[in-house]
């Protein structure tokens, strides 16, 4: 399976259905592939990327901490499947019995691999399933659109909703 590596490039509202949408990207930032995430996820993210210390440990810091005390470490996260708008991920370990992989929700293995400094890579059937305008949410599709695009990037952040970044 090819797989692509790609960074958290934005954290969003999608102002059409106002639920966080994250954005995945490619170091050539020619890939993009929006995943629809649940609000304590992106709060987990939003946290993580922006370095906000909190008093008290988060699941994924948690997770973090159960690997490493396991004798394990994190070596990637892979998305590897959409069915749907479902995205399936996997959380990569490296362990004393070999690689493991343990399936996970996609937004929680990457607040994990953000925690980790671990990669993130996409397959890229994933990644062309993304360009199908029936599997994506609402605002993937109207990003799509250069004007609508556009738009979008002039908005300020206060009026769109985006996490500062």
């Amino acid at each position: 399976m090819a797989m692509v590596e790609m960074k958290v490039s934005q954290l969003t509202v999608d102002p059409f259905t106002n639920m966080p949408l994250l954005i995945l990207a490619d170091a050539d930032g020619r890939e993009a592939l929006p995943i629809a995430i649940g609000p304590v996820e992106a709060a987990a993210i939003a946290s993580e990327l922006e370095k906000i210390p909190l008093e008290r440990p988060t699941a994924h810091d948690l997770m973090k901490t159960l690997v490493k005390a396991c004798a394990a470490a994190v070596l990637r996260v892979e998305i590897r499947d959409v069915r749907g708008t479902t995205f399936y991920a996997a959380i990569v370990l490296s362990t004393a019995a070999g690689e493991q992989a343990i399936d996970a929700r996609p937004a929680d293995a990457i607040a994990l691999a953000l925690r980790a400094g671990a990669p993130i890579r996409v397959a890229q059937q994933v990644i062309e399933r993304g360009r199908d305008v029936e599997a994506m949410p609402a605002m993937a599709i109207a990003a799509r659109d250069e004007t609508f695009r556009d738009l979008l990037e002039s908005l300020p952040d206060e009026d769109f909703g985006k996490w500062k970044m």
